[in-house]
């Protein structure tokens, strides 16, 4: 679809100029900007809180940290389970 976006001066000029140093058009930069601005748009909005479901037991084990992916596969690999409650 075609259509007429009136920009400053300076701004368009920043903006061909990005698109010329990612080698890519002007079109494909505008796109990429508006879809970001709505995504953080649509991020904004109230989300319920999300409620995981965990089988035998009480939740994660003791020494389990899912932010650290790292030591959370290297238990996994090893099958070196940190101990039960």
């Amino acid at each position: 679809m075609r259509t007429t976006v009136r920009l400053p001066d300076d701004l368009l000029a920043q903006v061909r100029r990005y698109a010329a140093e990612t080698h890519r058009t002007l079109t494909q930069v505008i796109e990429d900007a508006l879809r970001a601005a709505l995504g953080r748009r649509k991020g904004a909005q109230k989300r319920r809180p999300v409620r995981l479901t965990t089988f035998r037991g009480s939740g994660l084990q003791p020494g389990v940290d899912l932010d650290d992916t790292a030591s959370l596969m290297e238990v996994m690999e090893s099958g070196d389970a940190p101990p039960r409650r």
